[in-house]
């Protein structure tokens, strides 16, 4: 039997604004500098917990472009500018608080897979800067989730038990928690979510103790369908 944890990218084990910010940047250049400004407001409550009607921080980007009237396509377009930007000066990116210590103690024998939306610019160059792209199993980009997550999670299951740990319930969880594998919730939304998760945080470093708990103990193996976990 082989337990699996399932890591998000952005906002879970890369944390900061500077990539959200890079991506405004870009829209800003259609929208305005005013625009700018609100999404720095905005970001900073959603940062302080009290904008929960955003997913994260690019989800706030996001919508306030569509509501200055830029449209999906130069949306996209800016989006992927700010991507060649990842890592750098321009869109600095932090390992999140407890990221290294977490890998480390992770049993050998736990697969760890970082399975993102993003498209595969910048993404490992930036695990090979913090020193830890050898910590994991499989990098996997451009997933599509939440629908994307799904498959992943049912080849993990054949195997043993699983566990996703990420920022967005929608994206990172609720399909995995679906097919009853474990999940864990971080960052500004984790306290204030009704969402049913294994483990939650506001920063990873909070769940470095029960992931590895989770990943060292003697678990039933879970098939796919099966009931969901409740917290715990």
């Amino acid at each position: 039997m082989t337990s699996t944890i399932i890591f998000d990218f952005d906002g879970t084990v890369a944390v900061g604004n500077g990539p959200v910010l890079a991506y405004a940047r870009q829209i800003a250049r259609t929208a305005g500098e005013r625009y700018l400004a609100e999404v720095t407001e905005a970001l900073e409550a959603f940062d302080a917990g009290s904008a929960p009607s955003y997913r994260d921080g690019y989800d706030v980007v996001g919508a306030l472009a569509e509501r200055a009237g830029v449209d999906a396509e130069t949306r996209q377009e800016a989006y992927l500018a700010s991507r060649a930007e990842l890592g750098t000066a321009e869109a600095p990116v932090d390992p999140a608080p407890g990221l290294a210590e977490l890998l480390a103690r992770i049993p050998a024998e736990t697969r760890v897979i970082l399975a993102t939306n993003s498209p595969d610019i910048g993404v490992t160059q930036v695990l090979d800067s913090w020193g830890l792209r050898d910590r994991f199993d499989e990098v996997l980009h451009d997933m599509g989730k939440p629908a994307g997550l799904g498959p992943l999670v049912e080849r993990a299951l054949a195997d043993g038990p699983v566990l996703s740990v990420g920022d967005i319930v929608e994206n990172d969880l609720a399909p995995a928690a679906a097919l009853g594998a474990d999940t864990a919730l971080v960052g500004a939304t984790a306290a204030a979510s009704p969402a049913q998760v294994t483990l939650r945080g506001a920063a990873l470093a909070d769940m470095v103790d029960g992931i590895v708990a989770w990943a060292s103990s003697e678990k039933t193996p879970v098939l796919p369908g099966t009931a969901t976990h409740p917290e715990r």
